[in-house]
């Protein structure tokens, strides 16, 4: 059929290597200034593309699909729901339905974005990170009639571990110091507390050599151990940086 109609282009994977993958390949291959993105299940209903266009006239990048009244099914419901709790909690958007596939988008939002993981299901909030405009409408479901969810326990917790790994990519990609240093200055904290409280309670008599000592020579250790961390991670991160920009430009005045 693609070889009929030059609209249409099929890019085929060599096999299945995920949502991520497929809508990563899509937006690298894509032309058109705007991108529409729907579940091929049907749940999705194309007659609700106009009201994402209309919304993104209003000034927004992104306008992503709130499927206000969902046709899924209890369960699907409720893992879709502990995921958005979880994403809310950490990221702080105000999306209410990020994992709805039916979103438009502007082509530029992927010059500079990998997709990875389950990072298909933060788009929205990865591209808010970068400073664009996130827009919302509501949008009709459909009851599923052909295949089956495969949204289960497992993908919320691998989608999980994705989300801590973009939010602190998202903190302390430019800055690793300051994380290891928070941890490493805890450590160090409970180190001389340590000491201190061995002081208190036995002086320097060598009664005090005990495992107390021992131990806040441990978390002492440690702490110094994540400070280096962090100035390895300095110098990986300012390579990184030499070939990478750490910022997006909108327009030049």
């Amino acid at each position: 059929m693609h070889e009929k109609n030059r609209r249409v282009k099929i890019i085929r994977f060599r096999k299945n290597f995920g949502q991520t993958a497929a809508m990563d390949a899509g937006f690298k291959n894509a032309k058109h200034p705007v991108i529409i993105t729907l579940d091929a299940d049907l749940q999705n209903d194309p007659a609700d593309i106009p009201l994402l266009l209309k919304k993104m006239d209003e000034g927004y990048d992104v306008v992503s699909g709130w499927r206000y009244n969902r046709k899924d099914s209890i369960s699907k419901k409720i893992f879709s729901k502990i995921a958005s709790l979880m994403r809310k909690a950490l990221t702080k958007d105000r999306i209410h339905d990020s994992g709805c596939t039916l979103k438009a988008y502007k082509k530029e939002c992927f010059n500079n974005l990998n997709l990875y993981g389950e990072a298909h299901r933060f788009i929205p909030t990865l591209l808010a990170w970068k400073g664009y405009r996130i827009g919302e409408v509501k949008v009709s479901h459909n009851e599923r009639k052909y295949g089956k969810t495969k949204y289960t326990s497992s993908r919320i917790f691998r989608g999980f571990l994705d989300l801590l790994t973009l939010k602190f990519w998202q903190d302390y990609s430019t800055r690793p110091l300051h994380f290891f240093a928070k941890i490493g200055s805890f450590n160090i904290l409970i180190g001389l507390l340590l000491i201190l409280y061995n002081l208190v309670r036995y002086g320097f008599t060598p009664a005090g050599v005990g495992p107390t000592l021992l131990a806040a020579v441990l978390f002492i250790l440690v702490g110094m151990l994540f400070f280096g961390f962090g100035f390895l991670a300095e110098i990986i991160i300012r390579l990184f940086y030499s070939q990478n920009k750490s910022y997006e430009i909108d327009r030049i005045l």
